[in-house]
């Protein structure tokens, strides 16, 4: 009778390992699952961010030629060469201005694509289920030792 007693409990042991590491597979799965859509959502913000960022680029290079085209006009209606002295330095100015916005706006775009990215690094936790039913695999061998 103890014989069937300890091979009941081996069994019972055995099956409820196997439902602990079924479920640990399964929230596995569900994990991955998760990461797929957050990679993809993330994806999906950054191709948002670096739209927006390009469309800004191409709207401060249109303002920039266009202050540029409205400075020479304003500069050849005074008789002033535009290419010359201080209109080169007021050309070079706005250019050199539109050039630190771009630069800022791209240490902002930057960072704003650095932020929120999730980790790759997810931990497999069949280990730690195997550790959580060492109790059981105990009993069990205490068990077939009696």
């Amino acid at each position: 009778m103890g014989g069937i007693a300890s091979m009941a409990s081996v069994l019972g042991a055995g099956a409820s390992v196997y439902g602990n590491l079924r479920a640990a597979q399964l929230q596995q799965a569900n994990n991955q699952a998760q990461l797929q859509v957050t990679q993809q959502q993330n994806q999906l913000r950054q191709d948002t961010i670096l739209s927006q960022a390009q469309q800004d680029a191409l709207t401060r290079q249109q303002l920039l030629a266009q202050h540029i085209d409205s400075t020479r006009a304003q500069l050849s209606g005074s008789g002033i060469v535009a290419q010359d002295g201080s209109a080169a330095a007021v050309e070079g100015g706005a250019v050199q201005r539109s050039r630190a916005a771009q630069e800022a706006a791209d240490a902002a775009t930057r960072a704003q694509l650095a932020q929120g990215q999730i980790s790759l690094l997810q931990p497999n936790t069949t280990a730690t289920t195997l550790l959580q039913n060492a109790p059981a695999f105990g009993f069990a061998s205490r068990s077939l030792l009696a």
